[in-house]
């Protein structure tokens, strides 16, 4: 299938998000932006993402991936990415089809892909690539239910397992494959992410992170850090920042009072890490913001 033709799917599909079919159809999204931005930091739930137009600059640690038009990248965990729109104009807006990615689906796989997948120890947690035909195909199907609401309410599903099964076994899909394997560093280490993202705002206590996870405190800090490329004292961080960056953006009162709605206790700690994540202390994003 042409980029030009799945294009035009995606902005159709965009046009008609509302509509009675679209309702069947919750696992894709259209997103558009017509400017370029700097650097924010979002949590990526697990999801699928084609570049259909514009450019995506992607931060991970000291690795710094372009995606253009042609590419995708998939995550496998909920992971907080630092990342910016390079390529974007009202009359060319950045332009990108994203898939979310059901975790049930996925186990409802395994009773028929258990026996031939296997852990993958250089997998990752974020895989990019150039999109490829076999769930692009299952994806055009999808979008093009969008008018058709019994169609999408019946086919819908079906495509969606299809796309589900064609990433799981495709060569970006070996995290997901991990997360599949009962018992994997994987599969354990989401189990303490939905803890963190649930008490972010609280202390963390990387004992009771490895009891969820079933490991020594030693082994969980290796191995969260191996799946998820940050620490679980950074991946906290990180959630407490986007979700600070958020109620500065609508307009809250205080640096003192943001910091301690996400979980500090010091003003001044807070003002610290911020100014270290976003290159310039909260109030000056405050000011702006009102």
């Amino acid at each position: 299938m042409s980029q030009d033709r799945l294009q035009r799917l995606a902005k159709q599909f965009q046009i008609n998000e509302n509509s009675p079919a679209a309702a069947h159809l919750p696992a894709a999204h259209v997103f558009e932006r017509d400017e370029v931005s700097e650097f924010e930091t979002i949590l990526y739930n697990p999801f699928i993402c084609l570049i259909l137009q514009g450019q995506k600059e992607l931060l991970m640690g000291q690795t710094s991936i372009t995606l253009s038009p042609g590419d995708a990248f998939l995550v496998s965990h909920d992971l907080p990415v630092t990342a910016k729109i390079l390529e974007a104009s009202p009359e060319r807006p950045y332009l990108a089809l994203v898939f979310a990615l059901d975790l049930g689906i996925l186990r409802g796989l395994y009773e028929q892909v258990g026996d031939v997948i296997s852990a993958e120890a250089s997998a990752s947690v974020l895989s990019t690539t150039v999109a490829d035909p076999a769930y692009i195909a299952p994806m055009a199907r999808y979008l093009e239910l969008v008018n058709a609401p019994l169609d999408a309410q019946v086919l819908g599903p079906m495509h969606l397992r299809e796309i589900h099964f064609r990433l799981l076994m495709s060569p970006i899909g070996g995290m997901l494959r991990n997360l599949l394997l009962v018992n994997s560093h994987a599969s354990r280490i989401a189990k303490a992410i939905l803890q963190i993202k649930e008490k972010f705002r609280e202390p963390l206590v990387v004992a009771d992170l490895a009891d969820i996870a079933g490991m020594s405190p030693s082994s969980f800090h290796e191995h969260f850090k191996s799946v998820m490329g940050i620490t679980p004292l950074q991946y906290q961080k990180d959630l407490r920042m986007i979700e600070a960056r958020d109620l500065i953006m609508r307009g809250a009162c205080s640096v003192s009072t943001v910091g301690f709605e996400v979980g500090y206790q010091s003003a001044t700690h807070f003002s610290r890490d911020y100014s270290r994540k976003f290159g310039s202390p909260p109030r000056d994003h405050l000011g702006r913001a009102r």
